[in-house]
């Protein structure tokens, strides 16, 4: 799985096993979602070009570096994907965010696309493709389709758990795409649930349990 990043602090870690726990409230649920996206979203921008900008201190000239280039986009997939989006922000405030909604079919588990909306100039920008479960990874792997369709080159997938079906599934279709997670979970059961996981993120999240 050359592809795969597991995002291994300590900070992380801790706050997934109190998200993992059954008896963990919607509210708290939801607040280390999202200061897990941020302290991953550290990571994922680790190699984003920097320039040299000069700058006078309240000293002294200096030289100061900024980010070069690179805008960045923020894509959840609706509607668990949301939970991740306001950690990223709190990084890059000015990142624009798209949306792409899929669904997944109860039976045959496959995804279906009801919605995308993207910002215009998605292919200038660094792309963060944001979905807490990477289960199957039918919905990532579409929804990655669907962003490179309107132009998207620079993309990453950021997700809390994942098992390595939907590692091999995103990695097999978008070999380019590198797939950041804070963990890497044994398997999925017969409903498609990621084993051990956490349950359905999105009526944790939005307390639709």
């Amino acid at each position: 799985m050359k592809n795969l990043h597991v995002i291994d602090h300590p900070l992380i870690a801790h706050k997934l096993t109190i998200m993992r726990k059954k008896d963990t409230p919607t509210k708290d649920f939801r607040e280390l979602l999202d200061e897990i996206a941020m302290l991953m979203g550290y990571e994922v921008t680790r190699d984003l070009p920097l320039e040299d900008l000069p700058i006078e201190t309240p000293v002294a000239p200096a030289i100061g570096k900024q980010i070069s280039g690179k805008k960045l986009a923020v894509v959840p997939i609706l509607r668990a994907g949301l939970g991740m989006v306001g950690g990223i922000l709190k990084l890059v405030p000015v990142a624009k965010v798209g949306h792409i909604g899929l669904y997944r079919d109860p039976e045959t588990h496959e995804p279906h696309e009801y919605y995308c909306k993207l910002p215009e100039d998605i292919g200038e920008r660094f792309i963060i493709v944001v979905d807490p479960m990477l289960a199957t990874g039918g919905s990532a792997k579409d929804a990655i389709t669907m962003i490179k369709n309107r132009g998207g080159k620079n993309i990453i997938l950021m997700c809390l758990v994942a098992a390595p079906e939907g590692v091999a599934c995103v990695t097999d279709a978008h070999p380019d795409v590198q797939i950041y997670t804070a963990s890497l979970d044994e398997c999925l059961n017969s409903h498609a649930y990621i084993v051990p996981g956490l349950g359905d993120a999105g009526d944790r999240i939005f307390g639709t349990l």
